[in-house]
């Protein structure tokens, strides 16, 4: 919004607590719209994608795996963070091809979303994948992952049913309904043979 200065908090003094090999923990003293302090503790976070891969037949790729803090595992469109100084979209095709063997002949750019605004500075960019080309997984040493493939109609089902909580999954599955229903836009790109992985 044009002015947005009565609700602005500004940063008067950070203090960094933790810094892992991609998360880091802050706790920043802020000044607040009406002049009293505050403090506010946060994850700092490069950010990351995530993929909705489309099968010709229909089907979705998701992939299911073991959430640590959580103690669960879940279903979700293939995701991963970007490391420092990546573009979306070569992330988006890493991410996709290791977690499934899947590269995609065309892309589109979904939305940016913020899973977690009120703790975390880490967006999510959803793009969408089709003219998929199967090939072997590419998994990270310690990376243990299940694919799977389902309809738009059972995936919307498991939601219904309060199985799907990935909320990037949800968003997503939400995106492709508006797109097939002709509701949002998607402006497919071809991605060139030589940029093929």
């Amino acid at each position: 919004m044009a002015d947005d200065d009565h609700l602005i908090e500004r940063a008067t003094g950070d203090s960094q607590l933790l810094h892992s090999g991609f998360l880091e923990l802050r706790v920043d003293t802020v000044l607040l719209p009406d002049g009293s302090r505050a403090t506010r503790e946060y994850l700092r976070h490069n950010g990351a994608v995530a993929v909705v891969p489309l099968l010709d037949d229909g089907r979705l790729v998701l992939v299911r795996q073991y959430r640590y803090p959580l103690a669960r595992v879940l279903l979700e469109f293939p995701a991963g963070k970007l490391e420092v100084g990546e573009e979306q979209l070569p992330c988006a095709r890493r991410e996709l091809q290791e977690e499934t063997g899947y590269v995609a002949r065309e892309w589109a750019f979904g939305g940016e979303i913020h899973n977690a605004a009120a703790y975390s500075s880490e967006s999510i960019w959803i793009w969408f994948a089709r003219g998929l080309v199967p090939g072997p997984a590419r998994l990270d040493p310690g990376e243990f992952v299940e694919t799977v493939t389902l309809t738009v109609a059972e995936l919307v089902d498991l939601s219904g049913r309060g199985e799907l909580t990935d909320v990037k999954t949800q968003i997503a599955l939400c995106w492709l309904q508006s797109w097939q229903a002709g509701v949002r836009t998607l402006n497919w790109q071809p991605l060139p043979a030589a940029a093929s992985l």
